[in-house]
């Protein structure tokens, strides 16, 4: 059965190496026969949540900016994949800025029920993602009907391009392939 896929490129670098993990993800995806989306936030204007929770009444954020389209795409995925740097052990401030304004999710019928994380660092030791890994999966905990899946990790690519021939980007086709 097909999913529609909506895939995040969360890095305001152009070319980056966790675009290119979330493009070998969308290979792999559309190669299964999936509809995939990829959006990349390098182009868009996210805001931070103001933490009113006005969104918890109406499922729409007050704040008028990319987000809100973004939100309304997750809600309407069956698979949601965030690609990100690792930022001192952590997610990107972007992701992490999105996360947080997909709030309205949280009291409507969403339909995602697997997460993807696709993660980039410098540093390559296998523990480096952990973090990012424990924020991604506070966000997905709240969601009763979702699961982080899987999380795909590339460290040691620093530069763009460093990925190019990297292992991990068939493991992320195979996962897209998988799905």
């Amino acid at each position: 059965m097909s999913k529609k896929v909506v895939i995040i490129s969360t890095s305001l670098r152009k070319n980056s190496n966790s675009e290119a993990l979330a493009k070998a993800f969308a290979e792999g995806a559309r190669e299964a026969g999936h509809e995939v989306e990829q959006i990349t936030l390098w182009d868009k204007t996210i805001n931070f949540c103001k933490g009113c929770l006005a969104c918890q009444k109406t499922m729409q954020c007050v704040i008028k900016d990319d987000a809100n389209e973004i939100t309304t795409k997750i809600g309407q995925a069956d698979v949601v994949a965030f690609a990100t740097p690792v930022y001192y052990y952590s997610m990107c401030g972007q992701l992490k800025t999105l996360l947080d304004r997909a709030n309205p999710l949280f009291p409507s019928d969403y339909r995602f029920r697997e997460v993807y994380l696709l993660a980039t660092a410098a540093e390559d030791e296998a523990d480096t993602v952990a973090g990012t890994r424990v924020g991604v999966q506070g966000w997905v905990d709240c969601f009763d009907k979702a699961e982080l899946k899987e999380t795909l990790f590339c460290g040691g690519v620093t530069d763009t391009g460093d990925i190019a021939g990297n292992a991990a980007l068939e493991k992320a086709r195979q996962a897209g392939k998988n799905i």
